[in-house]
């Protein structure tokens, strides 16, 4: 995993507007587990992929979060959400799970990912990991797509 590591990564944005969360897929390869954050449109969100420690805690309401794990990965994009919010009512865009288990999809670190907040454009989730580990970050077009990978055995 070149350019993997601990440290903060950020990166600015790409997309025109409010990039609006489709799907959250996560899995693992030969070498580390992925997560992917895909969008509708062009562009990715800009974003901030840190570690954090817990308490965790929902934007907005302030309701206390518990996460899966011993380590934790804070993923804030922004502008970004799950609501496209141009549509009057606001049309919900991204239907899937609010929390989604790692062992579902065979990861080996990933433990959970639960998402903290869809509040004024920020989205947010942690990502729960069974230890600290390296991770990188990138991002894919066609459909636009936000990648972080962690470091597995």
């Amino acid at each position: 995993m070149a350019g993997a590591g601990t440290s903060i990564v950020v990166g600015s944005t790409s997309a025109k507007g409010t990039a609006l969360l489709e799907r959250v897929a996560v899995g693992r390869h030969e070498g580390y587990d992925r997560v992917v954050f895909q969008f509708r449109g062009d562009g990715v969100p800009g974003y901030h992929v840190e570690y954090v420690a817990p308490p965790f805690a929902e934007d907005g309401s302030g309701d206390p979060i518990t996460i899966d794990g011993k380590a934790f990965v804070a993923v804030r994009m922004e502008p970004a959400s799950g609501f496209d919010l141009n549509t009057g009512e606001g049309e919900l865009v991204y239907k899937g799970p609010k929390r989604i288990e790692g062992a579902t999809a065979g990861t080996s670190v990933v433990q959970e990912l639960v998402r903290t907040g869809d509040f004024e454009a920020v989205l947010g989730w942690v990502i729960g990991l069974e230890e600290k580990v390296d991770f990188r970050v990138t991002t894919a077009t066609s459909p636009p797509r936000l990648i972080v990978d962690f470091r597995n055995r």
